[in-house]
């Protein structure tokens, strides 16, 4: 399998730390790419319309993306039985999931607004909407950070974890931990796995 990534993408880290809790990161080969919101990389289009991180090309040349199709399927050929459970356990894990993937989607595009926009272009309430709507994440996941799981986490913890990583990368400013402590508590058992301390992002 190949795997065109970022260094930065906090999807690609998504599903970087599936692979690892699978045991496939020795299966994946690292696909370097230039992924940006306003310039395409034909390296990255030539598999996926969006030219979006992270694609992952199969052996047999198809194409999967975005990181929760991706997760999956890595889940689906060696997988713990916690990251998708079945039953009830299954619609929780993908809600979580949603949760630090929108939480993701917002820190994203406040990002944009600021490095992708020119000055005179720049929306800030726009951008402070975006960060009210990733506040409003982290106090929902501070509010159900007794119930998140450390050691043997599913797709929603995983998600979770990678977004609060990229509030720590991207935007170190929000100090989010400081009016959230037991997501922070969570966090820092979450963060020392070793899935986790493998894919921590870093620049180019």
């Amino acid at each position: 399998m190949k795997l065109l990534y970022a260094p930065t993408s906090p999807f690609v880290r998504k599903v970087m730390v599936c692979a690892q809790l699978c045991g496939l990161r020795d299966q994946i080969e690292l696909l370097d790419s230039a992924a940006n919101p306003l310039r395409r990389d034909a390296r990255i289009a030539a598999h996926n319309p969006m030219a979006k991180v992270p694609t992952l090309i199969l052996p047999d040349g198809q194409s999967l993306y975005d990181s929760r199709v991706i997760c999956e399927y890595l889940a689906s050929t060696q997988s713990p039985a916690t990251l998708f459970p079945s039953g009830p356990q299954r619609w929780h894990a993908l809600t979580l999931q949603a949760l630090g993937d929108g939480l993701l989607d917002a820190a994203l595009l406040a990002r944009y607004e600021t490095v992708a926009r020119p000055p005179a272009l720049q929306f800030p309430a726009w951008r402070q909407a975006q960060l009210g709507k990733v506040q409003a994440c982290v106090a929902t996941i501070d509010a159900q950070a007794a119930t998140l799981a450390v050691q043997a986490p599913s797709i929603g913890e995983v998600a979770i974890g990678c977004a609060l990583g990229y509030l720590d990368f991207r935007f170190p400013e929000l100090d989010w931990r400081a009016a959230h402590p037991e997501a922070a508590a969570w966090f820092a058992r979450f963060a020392a796995l070793p899935a986790m301390q493998a894919t921590i992002p870093h620049e180019a």
